[in-house]
């Protein structure tokens, strides 16, 4: 019992690490700025350490990186990619459930759980601009961050899955 907390403290901790570095390093340029791979691991934490422990690590991952480089943003993300990972995990279990394929809900809970992101930011950023014309225009590019982070967080469970490296932290 002991050694199953400890190891998913380890990989909760794991995974927040590549959340911010994610967040903050890795960078995808658009014609109106850049779209981040954090929400891939803010998916994956969820899917693989279920809903606590994944939404401490994708959530305050999230924060910690805004924290470093948009302070204003950091409260803001804390809850919006908090709610992104538990739509996203219980839309994946229910799914998980009804079909007996993950991959299924992890593109449909990513699905949910990108455009509750989306629309989150948009509602946050209409009270921090106290404007929806500037926030509204945010909308589209964290969509598409969101798909990516969709496409490759389905990737990487594929890749996890079937060289059955889950198993290992699930024993």
């Amino acid at each position: 019992m002991k050694s199953s907390t400890t190891k998913k403290l380890v990989l909760t901790a794991l995974l927040m690490a590549l959340t911010i570095v994610a967040t903050m390093f890795i960078r995808i340029p658009l014609p109106m700025g850049y779209v981040n791979l954090g929400d891939a691991f803010v998916l994956l934490s969820v899917f693989i350490l279920g809903p606590v422990y994944g939404t401490i690590a994708g959530g305050v991952g999230s924060a910690l990186a805004d924290l470093f480089g948009y302070p204003t943003y950091a409260p803001g993300t804390l809850i919006i990619k908090t709610v992104m990972a538990l739509v996203a995990f219980v839309i994946y279990k229910l799914l998980l459930k009804a079909t007996g394929k993950s991959i299924v809900g992890e593109i449909v809970g990513g699905i949910a759980g990108a455009i509750i992101m989306a629309f989150g930011y948009f509602f946050y950023e209409t009270l921090f601009f106290e404007s929806a014309g500037v926030a509204i225009m945010n909308v589209p590019w964290n969509l598409i961050q969101g798909a990516i982070g969709v496409i490759i967080a389905t990737a990487i469970m594929r890749i996890l899955i079937a060289t059955k490296i889950l198993d290992v932290f699930q024993k």
